[in-house]
């Protein structure tokens, strides 16, 4: 065998074993930082070692110190653990190894990402003709979307941005949810808009429709960007877009939704009238990586007009071999190395409408449960009024809830993070994995009523 076929034989071989290990293994990692680094060991060898010899090492220190995400009982954080057909893409991915920036350098991938944008933009009910743009996470789609934003509304407002940079523009108005994720505020900071200003949020975290109409009509002259919520990190709750988008475009606003798990709702037949009215939205972002479960990182940027994402996101240079219809770095904020369709297309591809439609069904099923089986814990509360895929809970004061949280990961049966939710600890459970099921859930549901019991 040659160097690759071994190094990659025995990396399949690692990587079976890590799957294998996940059904019973405890799900937090059993190894500190400190730990994995004396297994690596810290001094650079002069000479080259075998690639079989390194694989090995590499696997064996990091074992231990690799926390089980990709498992059924990781509701931690929402994290899907990575669809079979996306992970064999993504290493196809890497074997092909193409710079995936240029449609005519790389006809492959440009064919991969043109189908993959054509059917996200179907499954999702969008405008058609909108453009997908394939970035690291929610953080860059959501950047992708308010920078097509931002030009487009000082465009209109007469300053052109790339021309003539911020300095001396009228500025832009941002209006977000006070519930809206801290990835917003950072979008916007790497934009050179600064802090936005937040408008009031009922109990669950969704905007409320007479404030936002307040705070645009008490506007002062300047283009307006409106940030609305397809899903709360804490409640899972959806802002009301068939009222809220609306009134914003009454008032001249770019509206964008940030959906980072939400906005596959509109997938299900029985979850769409969650999203009800988002497709009139001008811009969303969501992730990949979460509810269609493939690896990391991948997230999406989806932009109506074309021609603003473009506008915004588009690079020239002599040196670049262009095609007419647009590159791929003319969508993201960043020239490609990586083809991050082609896992996309590979889980799209296997699953089908349905099968997505199902996926995303079955991960509300199971937070249903998890929030019924919570709700029955003795001195437990419930703090969803609909369960999408989170669930929020407390168990009496914030000590007993730390408690609870701190216990159940010590216990190591499941992991279910901690926060803090209306000046109140909480323990947060984000159901993602595709292959969660209910008898991970039930184990899991154990493990908590014992830790609570005491």
């Amino acid at each position: 065998m040659d160097d690759h076929e071994a190094a990659l034989d025995r990396a399949h071989a690692q990587a079976l074993a890590w799957l294998a290990s996940l059904g019973e293994r405890a799900v937090p990692a059993t190894a500190s930082i400190e730990d994995v680094v004396a297994r690596l060991g810290t001094a650079l060898p002069d000479g080259p070692e075998d690639a079989v010899d390194v694989i090995d090492l590499l696997a064996t220190a990091c074992e231990p110190g690799l926390t089980a995400m990709p498992s059924g009982r990781f509701f931690g954080f929402v994290i899907g653990g990575t669809h079979p057909a996306a992970l064999a893409a993504d290493w196809l991915t890497s074997a092909w190894d193409q710079n995936a920036g240029l449609r005519l350098v790389t006809p492959a991938h440009s064919a991969v990402e043109d189908v993959t944008e054509s059917w996200l933009v179907d499954l999702l009910g969008l405008p058609i003709g909108s453009a997908v743009g394939f970035v690291t996470g929610g953080t860059m789609a959501n950047f992708t979307g308010l920078a097509a934003g931002r030009d487009e509304v000082l465009r209109r407002a007469g300053w052109d941005v790339a021309a003539d940079g911020l300095v001396g523009s009228p500025g832009v108005r941002v209006l977000v949810g006070a519930e809206r994720h801290d990835t917003v505020d950072l979008a916007l900071r790497y934009l050179g808009l600064g802090s936005p200003e937040a408008v009031a949020a009922d109990e669950q975290g969704r905007v409320v429709t007479d404030a936002l109409r307040a705070a645009l009509e008490s506007g002062d002259g300047r283009p307006t960007m409106v940030v609305l919520q397809a899903g709360n990190v804490h409640s899972g709750a959806f802002d009301p877009f068939q009222e809220a988008i609306p009134l914003a475009h009454k008032h001249g606003a770019w509206v964008h939704v940030d959906g980072a798990f939400g906005l596959f709702a509109a997938a299900s037949p029985a979850r769409r009238h969650l999203v009800a009215g988002y497709e009139l939205a001008d811009s969303w972002a969501t992730d990949a990586h979460k509810t269609l479960n493939v690896p990391y990182d991948c997230g999406l940027a989806i932009v109506r007009d074309r021609s603003a994402l473009r506008a915004a996101m588009g690079m020239h240079g002599d040196y670049l071999i262009h095609d007419a219809a647009g590159e791929p770095f003319d969508k993201v904020p960043e020239i490609s190395r990586r083809g991050r369709a082609i896992p996309v297309w590979a889980v799209l591809r296997a699953l089908g409408r349905d099968g997505v439609a199902e996926l995303v069904d079955r991960l509300c099923t199971h937070a249903a449960a998890m929030a019924k089986g919570i709700g029955e814990i003795d001195g437990s509360e419930v703090l969803n009024d609909v369960v999408f895929t989170q669930v929020c809970a407390t168990f009496g004061d914030d000590e007993r809830t730390r408690g609870v949280v701190s216990g159940l990961l010590d216990d190591g049966t499941a992991w279910m993070s901690g926060s803090r939710w209306h000046e109140r600890a909480v323990l947060r459970v984000s159901v993602s994995n595709w292959s969660t099921t209910e008898a991970d859930v039930e184990r899991s549901l154990t493990a908590l009523r014992a830790v609570a019991a005491g």
